[in-house]
Formats: structure tokens, C-alpha cells, sequence
């Protein structure tokens, strides 16, 4: 796949820092588009070299009915970056943030067919520990099921996989709870082959260093209306629900960024995740006992059906509906 097929997608509204700069030079030498998507807060004179950065004044211009709807000061602003790749017609959608600093690996080609290590459902399997010895889980992992034994591959197989996520090594996208009791920093083992879930297997995945290839591009979106700590998590089940319907696996690989986050208050984190502790895996229950309709021309569709199911549970506003059906709008025939 060519390099100028890739674009790199970030929202920031830091000044360019050491990590913007890595990821700027990183795409000039591989030929990659980086997009960074600022909000309010973010510099009026952001400049950086290789990036294509997108004020609240460009967007306001963009040719997005999205662009008028998506609240301020708001990490679901990146849809607007995933829109603008898409209209410039990537294969590939690279995405981070602006505390995760990009190793050698992170520029390697992605490729949508893989030999993995498949893990089969159903039930929930912590990716994490296949990575690692540690008592570690992902942001958005249910906490009652941390006790169960971790499944091991069944059998390494080729897959078609056009979501991948990749580990962060040093502070990685743990919760609150991990981060109030758990080993920080980790260090992730490498493995010789990726994982990846087979129909009914759950796991959450993050937006902190993921490929998105064309198949998957409208599965992108991010909700606004919900918990800050929950609109990527949410997002995967989602993504992870249609993903099944189409015969595609969601697969994890080797760390590729190390991550130095930014300042948090834990505290502040914790409460925004408990709508989560408490409903996760009653969420992927709902999502699971959808009936939803294979192939691409109904992806739309079934996530409309899902984010459906959340305002139902009371999780997402009301008011999420017509951005989705906006973005729906603004992907454009597919």
C-alpha cells in the first residue's frame, strides 16, 4: 500500500510539543498526511512543519454538516479529521494523541490480511495480559470479569482485520482503578504474531495508536453526548459488533508508541468512568442480542441501531442521533 495512500489523525490543543513534532517528521519521510484537529482552547498561531492544522475557523468552513453540529471543547471534534481523510481519499487512517511518542514500528505499512493468533468467543478476554504478565486490563474492561481465567489462542490463522490497536508501552490507556492500585510504567512483551478476536470475542480498544483501513472508515466515528472516558471505548463496541456481521476481526499488536501523558486528576477520571464500571458489560449484551445485517452497505444502519441501544439504556442523549445521521451524510456514498 503506498505511503500517500496514510493520513495520521490527531486532536490537540497543545502548542507543537516534542510528540506533535515526532509524529510531523515522522509523515514527512513516509509521505503521510497529518491532520491535526485544534478546539477553542488550542493557539491561534500553531505552526508546525508537515501538519495540516485545522482551526475552529477552517473548520467552520469545512464542507461538513458535522462541523456545525459537534459540540466545543470536545474530543469527538477528531471526527472531523477522520472526515477530511476520507475526502482526501487515504486507504489508511493512522491515529494517536499528543502524549504518545511514536517508535520506529509505529511507520511500518499496515496490510488489512494478517496471520494472527486467533482468540475465539464468546465472553470477554483481557488482550492485555497476552502482552503481559502483569495484572493489567484496558480502559473499559469490566471489572468482573478481571477474575476470569484469560483464554489462550486456538489456533493462528490468516484474518482480515481493518482495525488493528496497538499497545503503548510506559503509561499505557489503563482506568482509574488500575491506575490508583496497579505497576506503572509497563513494559509490553513483543509477540511474534498480533492477536485478534473471533466473532463473540470482547475486548475494548482505544484511540490511542490505531489503524483504521477503508472497509472499517465509517466505523470511525466518535459519540459526543456520553461520558469523555467512555466516546472511544463505547466507540469500539460498536465497531467491534458491526466488525462481526462483515466476517472481520478486531486485532492487537506489539506496542509501536510510548505513551507520556498528559497531566490527569485520577480522581476526575474515576468518576467519569464509573457509568462505565457499571454498565459495560451490559452494553456488549444489548449490542450482542441485536440482529444486524452483513455487509458494507448496511454498516450505517447497524450503527444506527447501537447508538439507538445506548440512548435506550440512558447512556447517550438523545441529541447523539442526528450527528450520527450527519456523519452518515458527510462519508457520502460508499
Amino acid at each position: 500500500m503506498k505511503a500517500s495512500d496514510t493520513a495520521l489523525v490527531i486532536t490537540s490543543i497543545a502548542a507543537p510539543n516534542a510528540v506533535l513534532r515526532a509524529f510531523a517528521e515522522g509523515c514527512r519521510a513516509n509521505g503521510h498526511a497529518f491532520l491535526v484537529i485544534g478546539d477553542r482552547p488550542s493557539p491561534s498561531d500553531f505552526q508546525l512543519d508537515g501538519c495540516d492544522f485545522w482551526s475552529m475557523d477552517r473548520q467552520a468552513k469545512m464542507p461538513f454538516e458535522l462541523a456545525r453540529l459537534l459540540p466545543e471543547r470536545h474530543y469527538a471534534r477528531k471526527n472531523l479529521g477522520y472526515l477530511q481523510a476520507i475526502r482526501n481519499s487515504v486507504s489508511v487512517i493512522l491515529e494517536s494523541d499528543d502524549d504518545n511518542i511514536p517508535g520506529a514500528a509505529f511507520w511500518n505499512p499496515r496490510q488489512l490480511e494478517q496471520n494472527v493468533d486467533l482468540v475465539n468467543g464468546p465472553g470477554w478476554v483481557n488482550v492485555y495480559r497476552h502482552f503481559s504478565n502483569e495484572r493489567v486490563w484496558p480502559r473499559g474492561f469490566p471489572l468482573e470479569c478481571l477474575q476470569a481465567e484469560v483464554p489462550q489462542p486456538v489456533s493462528t490463522v490468516p484474518c482480515n482485520a481493518p482495525i488493528q490497536q496497538g499497545l503503548a508501552d510506559g503509561d499505557p490507556d489503563v482506568d482509574a482503578i488500575y491506575r490508583f492500585t496497579g505497576k506503572l510504567p509497563i513494559e509490553f512483551e513483543e509477540r511474534l504474531r498480533p492477536v485478534a478476536l473471533d466473532k463473540g470475542a470482547w475486548c475494548p480498544f482505544n484511540s490511542q495508536n490505531t489503524t483504521w483501513l477503508e472497509p472499517a472508515f465509517p466505523l470511525l466515528y466518535l459519540p459526543s453526548f456520553c461520558s469523555f472516558r467512555m466516546t472511544d471505548i463505547w466507540r469500539s463496541y460498536v465497531a467491534q459488533r458491526i466488525c462481526w456481521e462483515n466476517g472481520w476481526n478486531v486485532l492487537f499488536h506489539n506496542a509501536t508508541v510510548r505513551q507520556e501523558r498528559n497531566e490527569h486528576d485520577i480522581l476526575k477520571d474515576f468518576n467519569d468512568e464509573v457509568i462505565g464500571y457499571a454498565n459495560n458489560r451490559a452494553i456488549c449484551a444489548k449490542l450482542d442480542a441485536l440482529e444486524l445485517a452483513p455487509g458494507r452497505e448496511h454498516i450505517l444502519s447497524n450503527m444506527r441501531k447501537c447508538y439507538e441501544e445506548f440512548v435506550a439504556m440512558g447512556l447517550i442523549g438523545a441529541q447523539e442521533m442526528p450527528l450520527l445521521e450527519a456523519w452518515g451524510k458527510d462519508l457520502g456514498p460508499r
